[in-house]
Protein backbone atom coordinates (compact mmCIF):
# COMPACT_ATOMS: atom_id res chain seq x y z
CA UNK A 1 0.00 0.00 0.00
CA UNK A 2 1.60 3.69 -1.00
CA UNK A 3 1.00 5.99 2.18
CA UNK A 4 0.56 9.30 2.00
CA UNK A 5 3.16 11.77 4.19
CA UNK A 6 2.60 14.86 1.97
CA UNK A 7 -1.09 15.49 3.15
CA UNK A 8 -1.92 18.62 5.22
CA UNK A 9 -4.13 17.77 7.87
CA UNK A 10 -5.84 20.65 9.86
CA UNK A 11 -5.70 19.94 13.40
CA UNK A 12 -7.95 22.85 14.42
CA UNK A 13 -10.53 22.19 17.10
CA UNK A 14 -8.47 18.60 17.83
CA UNK A 15 -7.23 20.14 21.39
CA UNK A 16 -3.27 19.76 20.06
CA UNK A 17 -1.22 20.97 22.72
CA UNK A 18 1.38 21.72 19.98
CA UNK A 19 -1.42 23.85 18.43
CA UNK A 20 -3.12 25.52 20.60
CA UNK A 21 -2.99 29.44 21.10
CA UNK A 22 -3.05 29.48 25.24
CA UNK A 23 -0.58 26.79 25.23
CA UNK A 24 1.58 28.83 22.75
CA UNK A 25 1.49 31.93 24.68
CA UNK A 26 1.86 30.60 28.07
CA UNK A 27 5.37 28.67 26.65
CA UNK A 28 6.21 31.13 24.25
CA UNK A 29 4.62 34.40 25.14
CA UNK A 30 2.79 34.59 21.88
CA UNK A 31 0.10 32.35 19.94
CA UNK A 32 -0.64 32.02 16.52
CA UNK A 33 2.99 30.19 15.44
CA UNK A 34 3.88 27.67 13.27
CA UNK A 35 4.52 25.02 15.88
CA UNK A 36 7.74 22.31 15.41
CA UNK A 37 8.03 21.59 18.81
CA UNK A 38 6.41 18.63 20.48
CA UNK A 39 7.48 15.28 19.60
CA UNK A 40 3.57 14.24 17.87
CA UNK A 41 3.93 14.04 14.14
CA UNK A 42 1.93 15.75 11.71
CA UNK A 43 0.35 12.72 10.01
CA UNK A 44 -2.13 10.60 10.13
CA UNK A 45 -1.67 7.48 12.19
CA UNK A 46 -1.91 4.16 9.72
CA UNK A 47 -5.02 3.35 7.89
CA UNK A 48 -4.78 -0.17 9.45
CA UNK A 49 -5.06 1.64 12.80
CA UNK A 50 -7.69 3.52 11.97
CA UNK A 51 -9.79 0.94 10.64
CA UNK A 52 -9.24 -0.75 13.86
CA UNK A 53 -10.28 1.93 15.62
CA UNK A 54 -13.20 2.58 13.45
CA UNK A 55 -14.46 -1.37 13.84
CA UNK A 56 -14.18 -1.12 18.07
CA UNK A 57 -16.01 2.51 17.75
CA UNK A 58 -19.04 0.74 16.35
CA UNK A 59 -19.72 -1.71 18.85
CA UNK A 60 -20.40 1.43 20.87
CA UNK A 61 -20.04 0.09 24.14
CA UNK A 62 -16.62 1.77 25.89
CA UNK A 63 -16.88 -0.08 29.40
CA UNK A 64 -13.69 -0.80 31.90
CA UNK A 65 -11.26 -3.33 29.99
CA UNK A 66 -9.01 -5.93 30.20
CA UNK A 67 -5.84 -6.07 28.38
CA UNK A 68 -6.04 -9.67 26.24
CA UNK A 69 -3.05 -12.19 25.48
CA UNK A 70 -3.23 -10.87 21.83
CA UNK A 71 -1.98 -7.64 23.43
CA UNK A 72 0.79 -8.94 25.42
CA UNK A 73 1.93 -10.99 22.29
CA UNK A 74 2.24 -8.20 19.84
CA UNK A 75 4.74 -5.82 22.13
CA UNK A 76 6.69 -9.64 22.30
CA UNK A 77 6.40 -10.56 18.64
CA UNK A 78 7.30 -7.12 17.17
CA UNK A 79 10.67 -6.78 20.51
CA UNK A 80 11.84 -9.90 18.75
CA UNK A 81 11.02 -9.88 15.36
CA UNK A 82 12.48 -5.52 15.36
CA UNK A 83 15.34 -5.81 17.90
CA UNK A 84 16.23 -9.77 18.40
CA UNK A 85 15.46 -9.52 22.20
CA UNK A 86 13.34 -12.23 23.81
CA UNK A 87 10.96 -11.43 26.26
CA UNK A 88 7.89 -12.79 28.16
CA UNK A 89 4.62 -11.78 28.94
CA UNK A 90 5.25 -11.17 32.97
CA UNK A 91 8.07 -8.83 32.74
CA UNK A 92 5.90 -6.49 30.94
CA UNK A 93 3.53 -3.68 33.23
CA UNK A 94 1.64 -0.85 31.87
CA UNK A 95 1.69 2.70 32.57
CA UNK A 96 -0.34 6.21 30.78
CA UNK A 97 2.83 7.55 29.19
CA UNK A 98 6.70 7.06 29.78
CA UNK A 99 6.33 10.29 31.91
CA UNK A 100 4.54 8.50 34.20
CA UNK A 101 6.66 5.32 34.11
CA UNK A 102 9.53 7.77 34.68
CA UNK A 103 8.44 8.63 38.08
CA UNK A 104 7.00 5.47 39.24
CA UNK A 105 10.92 3.88 39.08
CA UNK A 106 11.97 6.80 40.62
CA UNK A 107 9.59 6.27 43.27
CA UNK A 108 9.76 2.48 43.58
CA UNK A 109 13.69 2.71 43.36
CA UNK A 110 14.91 5.16 44.92
CA UNK A 111 14.52 6.95 48.07
CA UNK A 112 13.87 10.91 48.61
CA UNK A 113 17.36 12.42 48.46
CA UNK A 114 18.85 10.11 46.37
CA UNK A 115 20.69 10.96 43.10
CA UNK A 116 19.53 10.32 39.65
CA UNK A 117 22.02 10.42 36.72
CA UNK A 118 21.02 11.82 33.75
CA UNK A 119 22.75 12.81 30.41
CA UNK A 120 22.25 16.90 29.03
CA UNK A 121 21.39 17.72 27.17
CA UNK A 122 18.67 15.37 27.92
CA UNK A 123 14.67 15.24 27.57
CA UNK A 124 13.64 17.79 29.96
CA UNK A 125 10.33 15.77 32.21
CA UNK A 126 13.52 13.90 33.34
CA UNK A 127 15.05 16.49 35.22
CA UNK A 128 11.57 17.54 36.61
CA UNK A 129 10.77 14.26 37.39
CA UNK A 130 13.61 13.59 39.42
CA UNK A 131 13.32 17.05 41.45
CA UNK A 132 9.25 16.46 42.31
CA UNK A 133 10.21 13.62 43.47
CA UNK A 134 12.32 15.05 45.88
CA UNK A 135 15.55 13.20 43.99
CA UNK A 136 18.62 14.65 43.39
CA UNK A 137 19.71 15.96 39.24
CA UNK A 138 22.80 14.33 38.90
CA UNK A 139 24.31 15.33 35.43
CA UNK A 140 26.80 13.71 33.71
CA UNK A 141 27.16 15.97 30.50
CA UNK A 142 27.47 14.81 26.58
CA UNK A 143 30.36 15.92 25.35
CA UNK A 144 30.28 17.08 21.31
CA UNK A 145 33.09 15.78 19.37
CA UNK A 146 33.33 16.59 15.79
CA UNK A 147 29.49 17.44 15.67
CA UNK A 148 28.42 13.91 17.54
CA UNK A 149 27.78 13.94 20.83
CA UNK A 150 29.08 10.84 23.04
CA UNK A 151 28.74 9.88 26.51
CA UNK A 152 31.90 10.88 28.94
CA UNK A 153 32.02 7.54 30.52
CA UNK A 154 34.72 8.68 32.93
CA UNK A 155 32.15 11.53 34.20
CA UNK A 156 29.60 8.54 34.57
CA UNK A 157 32.16 6.10 36.39
CA UNK A 158 32.99 8.75 39.30
CA UNK A 159 28.76 9.87 39.43
CA UNK A 160 28.15 5.91 39.57
CA UNK A 161 30.48 5.34 42.06
CA UNK A 162 29.04 7.75 44.61
CA UNK A 163 26.33 5.79 47.03
CA UNK A 164 23.81 8.34 47.30
CA UNK A 165 23.29 8.01 43.33
CA UNK A 166 21.04 4.81 42.69
CA UNK A 167 19.35 5.33 39.33
CA UNK A 168 20.54 6.31 36.04
CA UNK A 169 18.08 7.18 32.88
CA UNK A 170 19.34 6.66 29.99
CA UNK A 171 17.78 7.86 26.83
CA UNK A 172 18.26 5.68 23.98
CA UNK A 173 17.75 6.68 21.00
CA UNK A 174 18.82 10.16 22.58
CA UNK A 175 16.27 13.30 22.77
CA UNK A 176 17.56 15.85 21.89
CA UNK A 177 20.86 15.01 20.19
CA UNK A 178 19.35 12.34 18.16
CA UNK A 179 22.68 10.17 18.89
CA UNK A 180 21.73 5.80 18.43
CA UNK A 181 24.10 4.20 20.71
CA UNK A 182 26.08 1.16 19.57
CA UNK A 183 26.18 -1.95 21.32
CA UNK A 184 29.85 -1.00 22.39
CA UNK A 185 28.48 2.23 24.25
CA UNK A 186 25.88 0.47 25.69
CA UNK A 187 27.74 -2.33 27.01
CA UNK A 188 30.71 0.19 28.80
CA UNK A 189 26.85 1.76 30.51
CA UNK A 190 26.18 -1.36 31.72
CA UNK A 191 29.58 -2.79 32.93
CA UNK A 192 29.61 0.92 35.20
CA UNK A 193 26.09 0.92 36.20
CA UNK A 194 26.38 -3.35 37.05
CA UNK A 195 30.35 -2.34 39.21
CA UNK A 196 28.41 0.55 41.84
CA UNK A 197 25.14 -1.41 41.91
CA UNK A 198 23.22 0.97 39.46
CA UNK A 199 19.59 0.37 38.30
CA UNK A 200 18.86 1.55 34.89
CA UNK A 201 15.80 3.18 33.79
CA UNK A 202 16.31 3.15 29.53
CA UNK A 203 13.63 5.18 27.88
CA UNK A 204 13.47 3.45 24.47
CA UNK A 205 10.33 5.41 22.80
CA UNK A 206 12.36 6.47 19.97
CA UNK A 207 13.47 2.63 19.52
CA UNK A 208 11.51 2.57 15.98
CA UNK A 209 12.66 5.60 14.22
CA UNK A 210 15.78 4.78 13.46
CA UNK A 211 17.36 6.38 10.14
CA UNK A 212 19.76 5.72 7.67
CA UNK A 213 22.25 2.62 8.24
CA UNK A 214 21.78 2.96 11.62
CA UNK A 215 20.74 -0.09 13.61
CA UNK A 216 19.17 0.19 17.45
CA UNK A 217 20.53 -1.58 20.40
CA UNK A 218 18.24 -2.33 23.09
CA UNK A 219 20.25 -1.78 26.17
CA UNK A 220 18.82 -4.96 28.11
CA UNK A 221 19.72 -7.38 24.96
CA UNK A 222 23.23 -6.33 24.93
CA UNK A 223 23.88 -8.63 27.67
CA UNK A 224 21.80 -11.36 29.89
CA UNK A 225 23.30 -9.71 33.13
CA UNK A 226 21.60 -6.27 32.27
CA UNK A 227 18.79 -7.56 32.38
CA UNK A 228 19.09 -7.63 36.20
CA UNK A 229 19.25 -3.84 36.49
CA UNK A 230 17.05 -2.71 33.80
CA UNK A 231 13.75 -1.20 33.21
CA UNK A 232 13.10 -0.52 29.77
CA UNK A 233 10.27 1.78 28.30
CA UNK A 234 8.53 1.25 25.18
CA UNK A 235 5.96 2.37 23.57
CA UNK A 236 3.87 2.79 20.34
CA UNK A 237 3.03 6.36 21.23
CA UNK A 238 5.82 8.11 18.97
CA UNK A 239 6.40 5.11 16.23
CA UNK A 240 2.61 6.05 15.15
CA UNK A 241 2.05 8.91 16.38
CA UNK A 242 -0.52 7.55 19.20
CA UNK A 243 0.50 9.76 22.36
CA UNK A 244 -2.96 11.24 22.68
CA UNK A 245 -3.42 7.30 24.14
CA UNK A 246 -1.36 7.49 26.74
CA UNK A 247 0.09 4.13 26.40
CA UNK A 248 3.45 2.64 27.19
CA UNK A 249 4.70 -0.55 28.22
CA UNK A 250 8.06 -1.12 31.05
CA UNK A 251 10.04 -4.47 30.43
CA UNK A 252 11.49 -5.21 33.54
CA UNK A 253 13.09 -8.92 33.78
CA UNK A 254 14.08 -9.17 37.44
CA UNK A 255 11.06 -10.18 39.70
CA UNK A 256 12.43 -8.21 42.51
CA UNK A 257 12.57 -4.77 40.57
CA UNK A 258 9.29 -5.42 39.02
CA UNK A 259 7.66 -6.06 42.23
CA UNK A 260 8.66 -3.36 43.82
CA UNK A 261 7.33 -1.12 40.73
CA UNK A 262 4.55 -2.64 40.75
CA UNK A 263 3.62 -2.35 44.00
CA UNK A 264 4.18 1.78 43.50
CA UNK A 265 1.64 1.49 40.58
CA UNK A 266 -0.75 -0.54 42.68
CA UNK A 267 -0.55 2.45 44.87
CA UNK A 268 -1.67 4.74 42.10
CA UNK A 269 -4.46 2.62 41.11
CA UNK A 270 -2.20 2.23 37.85
CA UNK A 271 -3.84 -0.84 35.79
CA UNK A 272 -6.07 -0.22 33.57
CA UNK A 273 -6.23 0.47 29.55
CA UNK A 274 -9.03 2.30 27.86
CA UNK A 275 -10.43 0.15 25.04
CA UNK A 276 -9.28 2.55 22.08
CA UNK A 277 -5.59 2.36 23.40
CA UNK A 278 -5.39 -1.38 23.55
CA UNK A 279 -7.41 -1.01 19.89
CA UNK A 280 -4.63 1.03 18.57
CA UNK A 281 -1.49 -0.40 20.38
CA UNK A 282 -2.32 -4.09 19.10
CA UNK A 283 -3.44 -2.82 15.18
CA UNK A 284 0.23 -0.89 15.43
CA UNK A 285 2.38 -3.59 16.32
CA UNK A 286 0.09 -6.29 14.57
CA UNK A 287 -0.26 -3.97 10.93
CA UNK A 288 1.93 -1.27 11.16
CA UNK A 289 5.22 -2.31 9.68
CA UNK A 290 4.68 -1.63 6.29
CA UNK A 291 3.46 2.03 7.52
CA UNK A 292 6.59 2.32 9.49
CA UNK A 293 8.96 1.52 6.72
CA UNK A 294 7.76 3.92 4.43
CA UNK A 295 7.51 6.65 7.12
CA UNK A 296 10.91 5.97 8.11
CA UNK A 297 11.81 7.24 4.38
CA UNK A 298 9.88 9.82 4.34
CA UNK A 299 11.47 11.16 7.51
CA UNK A 300 15.19 10.73 6.09
CA UNK A 301 14.46 12.35 2.91
CA UNK A 302 13.29 15.62 5.43
CA UNK A 303 16.36 15.22 7.63
CA UNK A 304 18.27 15.42 4.33
CA UNK A 305 15.78 17.98 2.77
CA UNK A 306 16.16 20.44 5.97
CA UNK A 307 20.40 19.79 5.99
CA UNK A 308 20.32 21.24 2.70
CA UNK A 309 17.91 24.01 2.79
CA UNK A 310 18.98 25.17 5.47
CA UNK A 311 22.68 25.39 4.68
CA UNK A 312 22.01 26.71 1.34
CA UNK A 313 20.47 29.65 3.47
CA UNK A 314 22.65 30.04 6.50
CA UNK A 315 25.80 28.99 5.84
CA UNK A 316 26.91 29.29 9.35
CA UNK A 317 24.53 26.87 10.81
CA UNK A 318 25.81 23.41 11.59
CA UNK A 319 23.99 20.17 12.95
CA UNK A 320 24.67 17.03 14.80
CA UNK A 321 24.05 14.22 12.30
CA UNK A 322 20.36 12.96 12.78
CA UNK A 323 20.70 9.12 13.48
CA UNK A 324 17.57 8.32 15.23
CA UNK A 325 13.90 9.98 16.11
CA UNK A 326 12.64 13.06 14.01
CA UNK A 327 14.23 15.39 16.07
CA UNK A 328 16.76 17.56 14.79
CA UNK A 329 19.39 19.20 17.05
CA UNK A 330 20.32 22.97 15.46
CA UNK A 331 23.47 24.80 16.28
CA UNK A 332 22.86 28.25 15.47
CA UNK A 333 26.08 29.14 17.90
CA UNK A 334 27.74 30.79 14.98
CA UNK A 335 24.89 33.76 14.96
CA UNK A 336 23.62 33.44 18.63
CA UNK A 337 25.06 31.96 21.40
CA UNK A 338 22.43 33.02 24.25
CA UNK A 339 19.89 30.33 24.21
CA UNK A 340 16.96 33.08 25.70
CA UNK A 341 18.00 35.74 23.19
CA UNK A 342 17.71 33.12 20.38
CA UNK A 343 14.22 31.64 21.11
CA UNK A 344 12.74 35.24 21.32
CA UNK A 345 13.81 36.01 17.73
CA UNK A 346 12.74 33.01 16.40
CA UNK A 347 9.46 33.60 18.37
CA UNK A 348 8.81 37.26 17.37
CA UNK A 349 10.51 37.65 13.90
CA UNK A 350 10.15 34.01 12.41
CA UNK A 351 6.45 32.84 14.21
CA UNK A 352 7.86 29.96 14.21
CA UNK A 353 7.97 27.15 17.97
CA UNK A 354 10.88 25.41 18.38
CA UNK A 355 12.04 23.94 21.67
CA UNK A 356 14.82 26.02 22.62
CA UNK A 357 17.92 24.38 23.26
CA UNK A 358 17.98 25.37 27.37
CA UNK A 359 15.29 23.68 27.71
CA UNK A 360 17.34 20.65 27.94
CA UNK A 361 19.49 21.73 30.36
CA UNK A 362 23.28 22.01 30.40
CA UNK A 363 24.75 21.89 26.83
CA UNK A 364 21.74 23.56 25.41
CA UNK A 365 22.46 27.07 24.89
CA UNK A 366 22.43 28.14 21.02
CA UNK A 367 20.90 24.91 19.74
CA UNK A 368 17.01 24.47 18.70
CA UNK A 369 15.07 21.24 18.44
CA UNK A 370 13.38 21.18 14.92
CA UNK A 371 10.26 18.63 14.90
CA UNK A 372 10.43 17.51 10.95
CA UNK A 373 7.68 14.94 10.87
CA UNK A 374 5.56 16.75 8.98
CA UNK A 375 4.49 17.38 5.47
CA UNK A 376 7.49 18.68 3.34
CA UNK A 377 5.15 21.59 2.79
CA UNK A 378 4.60 22.53 6.00
CA UNK A 379 8.09 21.80 6.97
CA UNK A 380 9.77 24.29 4.31
CA UNK A 381 7.28 26.83 5.40
CA UNK A 382 8.61 26.38 8.74
CA UNK A 383 12.47 26.45 7.58
CA UNK A 384 11.83 29.54 5.33
CA UNK A 385 10.30 31.36 8.91
CA UNK A 386 13.80 30.57 10.49
CA UNK A 387 15.55 31.91 7.39
CA UNK A 388 14.07 35.11 7.37
CA UNK A 389 14.16 35.57 11.43
CA UNK A 390 18.02 34.67 11.81
CA UNK A 391 18.64 36.79 8.47
CA UNK A 392 16.62 39.62 9.89
CA UNK A 393 18.15 39.44 13.00
CA UNK A 394 21.74 38.67 12.45
CA UNK A 395 22.96 38.93 8.48
CA UNK A 396 20.95 41.86 7.12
Amino acid sequence: MAYNFDEIVDRSGTYSSKWDDEVQKELFGKSGLLPYWVADMEFKAAPEILDALKKRVENGIFGYTARPNQYYQGVISWTKRRFGWDIERDWILFTPGIVPGVNYTIQALTEEGDGVIINEPVYYPFSRSIKENGREVVNSPLVLKDNRYQIDFEDLQEKARDPRNKLYVLCSPHNPVSRVWSPEELRRVGEICLENDIFILADEIHNDLILGDNRHTMFASVDKRFEDISITATSTTKTFNLAGFYASNIIIPNKEIRDRVEKVLLKNSIGNQGPLSIEAVMAAYGHGEEWLEDLLVYLEENVQFTRGYLKERLPDIDFTETEGTYLMWLDFRAYEKDGKTLERVLVEKGEVALDGGTWFGDGGDGFMRLNVAAPREFLKEGLDRIVKAIREEYII
